[in-house]
């Protein structure tokens, strides 16, 4: 009997990744809601959970064990760019229009200050040639954009998934903060979440920490968080590599 759920497991990985990521959902969520009271958002947890579950694994986490072969794909790039078309789908330039200046403004400082922080830190890890550098530093901006630029540039596989591990660290910080510094930073209305998403980044972080402050805020945190994707996949490979290579050749 055992033998045959796990056979049966197998054979649609696929599917029973979905179940699994559900069910991780849950149990964070109720977590989240019930024992902690909602001070730690129960996304934030379901990503620690993630990264324990993946320790267990080889090189391509738990989807080296044969039940979990699914979590390759439900995980790997197809279902990435799949999550980007849809976020990208769900803005409305209109919208970011009524923020005026600012909002876009935002963007860019954000954009430039996550790169800079991105650069000084993998500078100080010892990384001294500009693909390594810039594709982490494009990682610190999101786990999005650090894979595009090291594809871009050349990267080799290790250091993309460098970058992947420094946005995911940002998803954690900027979800689990959010809620907890939300009144002191004055996020409190439409356009003060516009101008933080244009700033942090991170869609899901900044969706997950929305969600966690007021619910009302989520839709419009997201749409500069999302143009902050889609505008650092272009200035990162574009114009922040080559003034790397000018100053580390």
């Amino acid at each position: 009997m055992i033998k045959l759920i796990e056979d049966l497991f197998i054979k649609n990985g696929f599917i029973f990744s979905f179940l699994l990521v559900g069910v991780m959902m849950l149990i964070t969520d109720f977590l989240s809601k019930r024992v902690i009271k909602n001070k730690i958002p129960g996304v934030a947890l379901a990503i620690v959970l993630g990264l324990i579950l993946a320790g267990f694994g080889g090189d391509k986490g738990i989807a080296n064990i044969p039940i979990f072969a699914g979590m390759a794909i439900l995980g790997g790039s197809m279902m990435r760019d799949f999550a980007i078309v849809s976020t990208s789908l769900g803005a409305s330039f209109e919208e970011i229009k009524k923020a005026g200046w600012v909002a876009f403004l935002s963007l860019l400082i954000g954009i430039f200050f996550s790169f800079t922080i991105g650069t000084i830190i993998s500078y100080s890890f010892g990384y001294r040639d500009a693909k390594s550098i810039a594709t982490i530093a494009s990682g610190a901006c999101t786990f999005i954009v650090g894979p595009i630029t090291g594809n871009a540039v050349g990267a080799s596989s290790e250091i993309i998934t460098l970058s992947i591990a420094a946005g995911v660290v940002k998803v954690l910080i900027v979800t689990i903060c959010t809620p907890l510094t939300a009144k002191r930073i004055g996020l409190v209305d439409k356009n003060s979440a516009m101008v933080f998403g244009g700033i942090m980044g991170t869609t899901s972080g900044v969706s997950a920490g929305l969600a966690a402050t007021d619910m009302k805020l989520v839709p419009y945190g997201a749409i500069t968080a999302t143009f902050y994707t889609g505008t650092a996949a272009i200035l990162c490979p574009s114009v922040f590599y080559p003034v790397l290579k000018i100053l580390m050749p």
